[in-house]
C-alpha cells in the first residue's frame, strides 16, 4: 500500500443511503451480482465555473482498501424492520465484505468538465452498490471545494504576482470533518495554507495562525498585548491591528519594532486602509513588513483589491471558500453504464429527458497543441483507439481489489493541479466564464448510444 495513504479516521461502513443496502440485500437474495460498472461524474458546471478541479480520490481509495462491516455494525442492521425477509446468508456475506473490484479514475489535481466520468468502477454489483454514498459525498465535496478555491487564488494572483491565499475556514465549514477535507481541497487547489491545525498534521498542509482579537482585548492596552504577543513569538509576529483603529494599530506595530513579520487587517474598506497601513510602515522604514486582509472575502472581492492596486501580500479567505456559498453544492452521479451477464456484455443507459446516461466503459481523451495547451476533450468508449493528438486521462487505480497507484505527496498533487492550470486556455479560466471548454463524445459512443435508444424504442412499440 502507498506510504500516502491513511487509516480512516473512524469505521465508514454505515456511512451509506439505506437503499444501497437494501438494494444490496436484494441483489444477494435473487442470486444477482453480476460484473457491472458504475460511472462518477458531474452532470452540469456550478453556476459560474468554467472547469473542475478532481479532488478527493484518496480518500475514497483509503475507504474502499478498510471496508468491512463489524459485528456490532451488522447487528444494528438486522435489528432494522425493513431486513426482516432477509436470510442469515446475506449476514453471513456482509460480515465477510471486501472490495474486490476495480477503479479507474482522473488523478487529483486533473482539470475536468461536466459529463466525463472522474471516476469508474467496475464490481460485483452489490460491492459497487454499496460505495455509492460515500464515493459521491467525497468527491463532490472536496471537487466543490478545489474548484472554488482555484478561482480564489486565481484572483489572488491575476496581475501576476504570486500573493499567498490561506484558508481560514473551519469555524465556518460544515462541521468539524468538513474544515479538515475543506483544508485539504483548498490546498490542493493552490492555497499556501491552512490555519486547521489537525488538517496540517494529518495531509501535511503547512498552516498559520496569530491571535484572535480576544488576545488584544484581554490586556490593558494594545500595545501590551502586541508586546506580549511579539515576546513569545519573535522570528512570526503578525499583529492584528484593526480591534479597535486601524491606523493607530498600524502606529503601534511599527513601535514593536522591526522584527515584526506582518500586520493584519480583517474588517472595513481594505481597498483604502491597506494604502493608510502601507504608508505608515513604510515612512518607519518597514517596508519588508506584509499586509494580510481577511474578512469575509470571495474571488471577486480579492480581484478587485488587486485590479486597484491594494498593497496585500495574501488574503486569509473562510467561510466563502470553504462552504463554495456561491455555488453550495455539485450535482455528481453515479449511474450503471455496463454489465457482464452469463458471459454476454449488456450495455446500460437512461434515455429519460434531461437526464439521459450513455452506456459503456468509458474513458476520456484530451488533445493539446503544440505549445500543450488543451484543445478539447473527447468522452470515448473505453475500446476507442486514441485519437492522434490526444492522451487519455483515467488512469487504473485498483485491480483486483489491490491498490496498483501510487499517490503522491500532497504538494506534489497541487503542483500538478498548478501545471494543468497553466495549460488551460485563459478564455476558460474567467470569472464569470465566456465560453465553455469543448467537451464531446466519440463516434462509437455516439452510435452505440442511438443503438441502444432505438432498441428501446422498437420495444416500446411492441407493448
Amino acid at each position: 500500500m502507498s506510504e500516502q495513504l491513511q487509516q480512516p479516521l473512524y469505521s465508514q461502513s454505515l456511512i451509506v443511503d439505506l437503499y444501497e443496502l437494501t438494494m444490496a440485500a436484494g441483489y444477494f437474495e435473487n442470486n444477482y451480482n453480476h460484473l457491472s460498472t458504475f460511472e462518477l461524474f458531474v452532470r452540469e458546471m456550478p453556476a459560474h465555473r468554467s472547469f473542475l478541479v478532481v479532488a478527493g480520490l484518496q480518500q475514497v481509495i483509503e475507504y474502499l482498501l478498510n471496508l468491512s462491516f463489524s459485528e456490532d455494525q451488522i447487528t444494528y442492521l438486522r435489528a432494522q424492520p425493513v431486513f426482516q425477509h432477509v436470510t442469515p446468508e446475506f449476514w453471513d456475506y456482509l460480515a465477510k465484505f471486501r472490495f474486490h473490484g476495480e477503479v479507474w479514475a482522473m488523478p487529483e489535481g486533473q482539470i475536468a468538465f461536466a459529463r466525463e466520468p472522474l471516476l469508474r468502477v467496475t464490481a460485483p454489483i452489490i460491492e459497487a452498490q454499496i460505495i455509492e454514498t460515500f464515493l459521491l459525498s467525497m468527491i463532490n465535496f472536496q471537487t466543490l471545494i478545489a474548484s472554488k478555491a482555484a478561482r480564489v487564488v486565481q484572483a489572488a494572483q491575476s496581475d501576476g504576482v504570486n500573493r499567498m491565499v490561506m484558508e481560514f475556514g473551519s469555524r465556518r465549514a460544515h462541521g468539524p470533518e468538513a474544515s479538515l477535507l475543506a483544508a485539504r481541497a483548498s490546498y490542493l487547489a493552490g492555497c499556501a495554507g491552512t490555519s486547521n491545525v489537525m488538517a496540517g498534521m494529518r495531509y501535511g498542509i503547512p498552516i498559520f495562525g496569530t491571535a484572535a482579537h480576544s488576545w488584544t482585548m484581554a490586556f490593558p492596552t494594545e500595545l501590551e498585548a502586541f508586546k506580549a504577543y511579539h515576546k513569545v513569538f519573535p522570528e512570526s509576529t503578525i499583529l492584528l491591528i484593526d480591534t479597535y483603529d486601524i491606523e493607530e494599530g498600524a502606529r503601534h506595530a511599527v513601535e514593536i519594532g522591526p522584527q515584526i513579520k506582518g500586520v493584519r487587517i480583517d474588517s472595513g474598506d481594505l481597498l483604502k486602509e491597506s494604502r493608510k497601513v502601507r504608508r505608515i510602515l513604510d515612512e518607519a522604514g518597514l517596508q519588508h513588513v506584509k499586509i494580510v486582509v481577511s474578512g469575509d472575502l470571495n474571488e471577486y472581492k480579492i480581484a478587485k483589491l488587486v485590479a486597484a492596486g491594494a498593497p496585500i501580500d495574501s488574503f486569509g479567505v473562510g467561510t466563502q471558500m470553504v462552504t463554495s456559498e456561491d455555488a453550495p453544492s455539485l450535482g455528481g452521479i453515479y449511474k450503471l453504464v455496463e454489465q457482464q451477464i452469463k458471459g454476454q456484455v449488456r450495455y446500460r443507459a437512461k434515455f429519460s429527458r434531461q437526464k439521459a446516461t450513455y452506456p459503456g466503459k468509458k474513458q476520456v481523451f484530451r488533445k493539446t497543441d503544440s505549445n500543450g495547451h488543451f484543445v478539447e476533450d473527447i468522452i470515448g468508449l473505453e475500446i476507442d483507439e486514441i485519437p492522434p493528438g490526444h492522451f487519455p486521462l483515467l488512469v487504473p487505480i485498483i485491480q483486483r481489489g489491490e491498490l496498483v497507484y501510487d499517490f503522491p505527496p500532497l504538494p506534489d498533487v497541487q503542483k500538478f493541479f498548478l501545471q494543468n492550470l497553466q495549460r488551460l486556455p485563459e478564455k476558460y479560466k474567467q470569472l464569470e466564464p465566456t465560453e465553455p471548454y469543448p467537451v464531446r463524445c466519440s463516434t462509437l459512443l455516439e452510435n452505440l448510444f442511438n443503438q441502444l435508444k432505438q432498441q428501446e424504442l422498437e420495444l416500446e412499440s411492441q407493448e
